[in-house]
Protein backbone atom coordinates (compact mmCIF):
# COMPACT_ATOMS: atom_id res chain seq x y z
CA UNK A 1 0.00 0.00 0.00
CA UNK A 2 1.41 3.32 -0.52
CA UNK A 3 2.21 5.62 2.46
CA UNK A 4 1.30 9.02 0.52
CA UNK A 5 -2.48 7.99 0.74
CA UNK A 6 -3.17 8.22 4.46
CA UNK A 7 0.95 9.61 5.56
CA UNK A 8 1.03 12.37 2.44
CA UNK A 9 4.58 13.75 4.41
CA UNK A 10 8.22 12.49 3.87
CA UNK A 11 9.27 12.72 7.62
CA UNK A 12 7.96 12.28 10.29
CA UNK A 13 8.88 11.49 14.27
CA UNK A 14 6.14 8.41 14.84
CA UNK A 15 2.80 7.80 14.62
CA UNK A 16 -0.14 5.13 14.57
CA UNK A 17 -2.19 3.63 11.98
CA UNK A 18 -5.49 1.03 11.98
CA UNK A 19 -5.20 0.43 8.46
CA UNK A 20 -3.93 -3.31 8.44
CA UNK A 21 -2.03 -2.98 5.12
CA UNK A 22 0.20 -0.07 5.86
CA UNK A 23 3.39 -1.81 7.32
CA UNK A 24 5.71 0.92 8.61
CA UNK A 25 8.85 0.80 11.09
CA UNK A 26 8.01 4.33 12.56
CA UNK A 27 3.97 4.01 12.44
CA UNK A 28 2.22 1.47 15.75
CA UNK A 29 -0.12 -0.61 14.10
CA UNK A 30 -3.79 0.34 16.76
CA UNK A 31 -7.52 -1.11 16.93
CA UNK A 32 -10.36 0.67 15.78
CA UNK A 33 -11.30 0.91 19.22
CA UNK A 34 -12.38 3.57 21.61
CA UNK A 35 -10.36 2.56 24.52
CA UNK A 36 -7.15 1.66 22.18
CA UNK A 37 -7.92 5.69 20.65
CA UNK A 38 -8.42 7.54 23.40
CA UNK A 39 -12.06 8.29 22.54
CA UNK A 40 -13.77 10.69 24.84
CA UNK A 41 -16.71 13.39 25.34
CA UNK A 42 -18.77 11.15 22.87
CA UNK A 43 -21.78 12.76 21.72
CA UNK A 44 -25.06 11.15 23.75
CA UNK A 45 -27.56 11.07 21.41
CA UNK A 46 -25.55 9.63 18.87
CA UNK A 47 -23.62 6.39 18.01
CA UNK A 48 -20.76 5.00 16.36
CA UNK A 49 -20.66 1.08 16.17
CA UNK A 50 -17.81 -0.68 14.54
CA UNK A 51 -19.43 -2.23 12.04
CA UNK A 52 -18.08 -4.33 8.96
CA UNK A 53 -19.16 -1.79 5.89
CA UNK A 54 -20.77 -2.92 2.25
CA UNK A 55 -18.75 -3.30 -0.99
CA UNK A 56 -17.12 -0.92 -2.68
CA UNK A 57 -16.05 0.28 -5.85
CA UNK A 58 -12.27 0.15 -6.85
CA UNK A 59 -10.60 3.56 -5.87
CA UNK A 60 -7.35 4.67 -4.30
CA UNK A 61 -5.27 2.44 -6.67
CA UNK A 62 -7.37 -0.90 -5.58
CA UNK A 63 -6.09 -0.36 -2.43
CA UNK A 64 -7.62 -3.24 0.34
CA UNK A 65 -10.94 -2.05 1.71
CA UNK A 66 -11.53 -1.83 6.07
CA UNK A 67 -12.53 -4.77 7.41
CA UNK A 68 -13.93 -2.67 9.91
CA UNK A 69 -15.52 0.61 9.99
CA UNK A 70 -16.95 2.99 11.99
CA UNK A 71 -20.54 3.30 11.08
CA UNK A 72 -22.56 7.09 10.76
CA UNK A 73 -26.22 7.08 10.58
CA UNK A 74 -28.02 10.13 9.49
CA UNK A 75 -32.27 9.64 9.46
CA UNK A 76 -34.01 11.33 7.43
CA UNK A 77 -35.00 14.76 9.28
CA UNK A 78 -31.53 14.83 10.94
CA UNK A 79 -29.35 17.70 11.64
CA UNK A 80 -26.64 18.08 13.83
CA UNK A 81 -26.31 16.14 16.90
CA UNK A 82 -28.23 18.64 19.54
CA UNK A 83 -31.28 18.59 17.05
CA UNK A 84 -34.85 17.20 17.59
CA UNK A 85 -33.43 14.38 14.85
CA UNK A 86 -29.77 14.28 15.95
CA UNK A 87 -27.80 12.52 12.43
CA UNK A 88 -24.27 11.17 12.60
CA UNK A 89 -22.12 10.75 15.49
CA UNK A 90 -19.40 12.99 17.61
CA UNK A 91 -16.88 12.13 19.48
CA UNK A 92 -12.99 13.41 19.98
CA UNK A 93 -10.23 11.69 20.45
CA UNK A 94 -6.26 11.98 21.36
CA UNK A 95 -5.00 8.75 19.65
CA UNK A 96 -2.88 5.38 21.62
CA UNK A 97 -1.19 6.74 24.66
CA UNK A 98 2.13 7.27 22.98
CA UNK A 99 0.53 9.57 20.04
CA UNK A 100 -1.16 11.27 23.16
CA UNK A 101 1.73 11.58 24.92
CA UNK A 102 3.61 13.72 22.70
CA UNK A 103 0.47 16.13 21.92
CA UNK A 104 0.32 16.32 25.68
CA UNK A 105 4.23 17.09 25.62
CA UNK A 106 3.62 20.08 23.25
CA UNK A 107 3.86 18.47 19.39
CA UNK A 108 3.70 21.19 16.67
CA UNK A 109 3.26 20.23 13.88
CA UNK A 110 0.43 16.54 13.19
CA UNK A 111 -1.55 14.83 10.56
CA UNK A 112 -4.29 12.87 10.97
CA UNK A 113 -6.21 11.04 8.33
CA UNK A 114 -8.62 8.41 7.86
CA UNK A 115 -10.70 6.87 5.09
CA UNK A 116 -14.43 7.25 4.36
CA UNK A 117 -17.15 6.16 2.34
CA UNK A 118 -20.20 7.33 1.61
CA UNK A 119 -23.11 5.30 0.57
CA UNK A 120 -23.71 4.84 -3.10
CA UNK A 121 -26.67 7.15 -3.72
CA UNK A 122 -25.96 9.26 -1.49
CA UNK A 123 -27.83 12.94 -1.15
CA UNK A 124 -25.47 16.18 -0.36
CA UNK A 125 -28.33 19.03 0.55
CA UNK A 126 -26.62 21.89 1.56
CA UNK A 127 -24.10 20.63 3.41
CA UNK A 128 -22.72 18.59 6.08
CA UNK A 129 -19.20 18.34 8.47
CA UNK A 130 -16.54 15.48 8.81
CA UNK A 131 -13.83 14.29 11.20
CA UNK A 132 -10.87 17.05 11.54
CA UNK A 133 -8.42 18.35 13.84
CA UNK A 134 -9.21 20.44 17.53
CA UNK A 135 -6.64 21.94 19.82
CA UNK A 136 -6.27 24.48 22.42
CA UNK A 137 -5.74 25.72 25.75
CA UNK A 138 -7.10 23.64 28.20
CA UNK A 139 -10.84 22.77 27.89
CA UNK A 140 -11.40 26.13 25.97
CA UNK A 141 -10.18 23.24 23.30
CA UNK A 142 -13.52 21.82 23.19
CA UNK A 143 -16.04 24.62 22.70
CA UNK A 144 -14.17 26.26 19.41
CA UNK A 145 -17.45 25.28 17.29
CA UNK A 146 -20.77 25.95 17.01
CA UNK A 147 -20.79 29.81 17.11
CA UNK A 148 -18.83 30.50 19.73
CA UNK A 149 -17.20 33.76 19.82
CA UNK A 150 -15.77 34.20 23.35
CA UNK A 151 -11.97 33.04 23.83
CA UNK A 152 -11.56 32.37 20.34
CA UNK A 153 -7.79 33.33 20.84
CA UNK A 154 -8.19 29.84 23.05
CA UNK A 155 -8.89 27.55 20.44
CA UNK A 156 -8.75 26.29 16.87
CA UNK A 157 -11.20 23.53 15.15
CA UNK A 158 -10.06 22.74 11.51
CA UNK A 159 -12.78 20.13 9.92
CA UNK A 160 -13.49 19.20 6.03
CA UNK A 161 -17.07 19.79 4.87
CA UNK A 162 -19.19 18.91 1.75
CA UNK A 163 -21.29 21.38 0.52
CA UNK A 164 -24.21 21.34 -2.25
CA UNK A 165 -23.26 18.78 -5.32
CA UNK A 166 -20.29 17.51 -3.09
CA UNK A 167 -18.39 20.66 -2.81
CA UNK A 168 -15.42 20.43 -0.60
CA UNK A 169 -13.37 22.58 2.15
CA UNK A 170 -11.97 23.33 4.93
CA UNK A 171 -14.09 24.62 7.77
CA UNK A 172 -12.28 26.65 10.43
CA UNK A 173 -12.13 27.90 14.15
CA UNK A 174 -9.44 30.13 14.99
CA UNK A 175 -8.92 32.80 16.54
CA UNK A 176 -10.60 35.91 15.35
CA UNK A 177 -7.50 38.34 14.08
CA UNK A 178 -7.48 40.06 11.06
CA UNK A 179 -4.55 38.45 9.36
CA UNK A 180 -6.65 35.02 10.06
CA UNK A 181 -9.58 36.81 8.03
CA UNK A 182 -7.23 38.13 5.34
CA UNK A 183 -5.32 34.85 4.56
CA UNK A 184 -8.37 32.27 4.94
CA UNK A 185 -10.58 34.67 2.62
CA UNK A 186 -8.10 34.58 -0.02
CA UNK A 187 -7.61 30.72 -0.45
CA UNK A 188 -8.98 30.14 -3.97
CA UNK A 189 -11.37 28.84 -5.71
CA UNK A 190 -13.78 30.54 -3.02
CA UNK A 191 -13.67 31.14 0.68
CA UNK A 192 -16.31 32.77 2.71
CA UNK A 193 -17.02 34.22 6.42
CA UNK A 194 -20.19 32.95 8.11
CA UNK A 195 -20.39 36.10 10.49
CA UNK A 196 -21.48 34.00 13.58
CA UNK A 197 -19.87 30.83 12.98
CA UNK A 198 -16.45 30.02 11.66
CA UNK A 199 -14.83 30.19 7.71
CA UNK A 200 -15.64 28.39 4.89
CA UNK A 201 -12.11 27.34 3.26
CA UNK A 202 -11.42 26.91 -0.25
CA UNK A 203 -14.72 25.30 -1.28
CA UNK A 204 -14.87 23.76 -4.73
CA UNK A 205 -10.92 23.01 -4.30
CA UNK A 206 -11.92 19.58 -4.42
CA UNK A 207 -15.45 17.10 -4.63
CA UNK A 208 -16.25 14.88 -2.22
CA UNK A 209 -18.35 12.68 -4.60
CA UNK A 210 -15.41 10.63 -5.39
CA UNK A 211 -16.60 9.20 -1.78
CA UNK A 212 -20.23 7.74 -3.08
CA UNK A 213 -19.52 4.34 -3.27
CA UNK A 214 -16.34 4.35 -2.68
CA UNK A 215 -13.50 4.80 -0.10
CA UNK A 216 -10.91 7.72 -0.07
CA UNK A 217 -8.35 9.18 2.63
CA UNK A 218 -8.36 12.94 3.70
CA UNK A 219 -5.90 13.90 5.88
CA UNK A 220 -5.39 17.22 8.04
CA UNK A 221 -2.12 18.84 9.07
CA UNK A 222 -1.65 21.60 11.63
CA UNK A 223 1.35 23.19 12.28
CA UNK A 224 0.71 25.65 15.11
CA UNK A 225 4.65 27.27 14.81
CA UNK A 226 4.24 27.54 11.21
CA UNK A 227 1.19 28.50 11.43
CA UNK A 228 -0.09 26.53 8.73
CA UNK A 229 -3.38 24.27 7.67
CA UNK A 230 -2.80 21.79 5.04
CA UNK A 231 -5.63 19.26 3.60
CA UNK A 232 -4.72 16.55 1.28
CA UNK A 233 -7.45 14.27 -0.42
CA UNK A 234 -5.93 10.34 -1.39
CA UNK A 235 -2.41 11.89 -1.32
CA UNK A 236 -3.21 15.33 -3.28
CA UNK A 237 -2.80 18.40 -1.52
CA UNK A 238 -5.89 20.87 -2.22
CA UNK A 239 -6.01 23.23 0.12
CA UNK A 240 -2.87 24.96 1.60
CA UNK A 241 -2.86 27.94 3.73
CA UNK A 242 -0.10 29.83 5.91
CA UNK A 243 0.42 33.26 8.18
CA UNK A 244 -1.96 32.09 10.03
CA UNK A 245 -2.41 32.99 13.90
CA UNK A 246 -3.35 29.48 15.46
CA UNK A 247 -2.48 30.19 19.19
CA UNK A 248 -1.23 33.05 21.34
CA UNK A 249 0.24 30.59 24.12
CA UNK A 250 2.31 27.07 24.23
CA UNK A 251 -0.18 26.52 26.28
CA UNK A 252 -2.65 25.99 23.29
CA UNK A 253 -1.81 22.77 22.22
CA UNK A 254 -2.92 20.13 19.12
CA UNK A 255 -5.22 17.93 21.70
CA UNK A 256 -6.27 15.34 18.77
CA UNK A 257 -9.15 14.41 16.31
CA UNK A 258 -12.51 16.41 16.41
CA UNK A 259 -14.30 12.99 15.12
CA UNK A 260 -17.93 14.67 14.15
CA UNK A 261 -20.14 14.46 11.51
CA UNK A 262 -23.54 15.07 10.26
CA UNK A 263 -25.58 17.57 8.05
CA UNK A 264 -25.65 20.93 9.21
CA UNK A 265 -25.99 23.63 9.77
CA UNK A 266 -28.83 24.20 12.31
CA UNK A 267 -31.97 24.83 10.23
CA UNK A 268 -34.02 22.04 9.01
CA UNK A 269 -33.07 22.87 4.91
CA UNK A 270 -29.86 21.21 5.60
CA UNK A 271 -31.40 18.01 6.77
CA UNK A 272 -30.62 14.52 5.57
CA UNK A 273 -33.62 14.14 3.07
CA UNK A 274 -33.46 10.51 3.68
CA UNK A 275 -31.97 7.92 6.14
CA UNK A 276 -28.36 7.93 4.70
CA UNK A 277 -25.19 6.22 6.19
CA UNK A 278 -21.49 6.61 5.91
CA UNK A 279 -18.04 4.69 6.74
CA UNK A 280 -14.86 5.86 8.76
CA UNK A 281 -12.10 3.85 9.27
CA UNK A 282 -8.39 3.20 9.18
CA UNK A 283 -7.67 6.46 11.30
CA UNK A 284 -4.10 6.95 11.35
CA UNK A 285 -1.66 10.15 12.78
CA UNK A 286 1.79 10.94 12.83
CA UNK A 287 3.82 13.51 14.33
CA UNK A 288 6.32 15.27 12.34
CA UNK A 289 7.39 18.04 15.14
Amino acid sequence: MELSHLIPVDTFRSGFTACLSLVHPQIDPVSLKDSDLGVHKVTSRTHHPLVVPPASEASEADWPAPSLAWEAFYPKGSINPSAPIPGGFGFYLSGPSAFSSKLESGATHVVLSYRMMLQRDWEWVKGGKLPGIFGGEGDFSYACTGGRQDNRCKCFNVRPMWRSKGLGELYTYLPLTPTNRERLLAVPPSSKENSDYGFSVGRGAFNFDIAAGKWVSPSVSCQVEYRELQLWVDGESVINVAGLMLRDSERSRIKGAHFQTFFGGHQDDWASPKDQRAWFADLSGVVIE
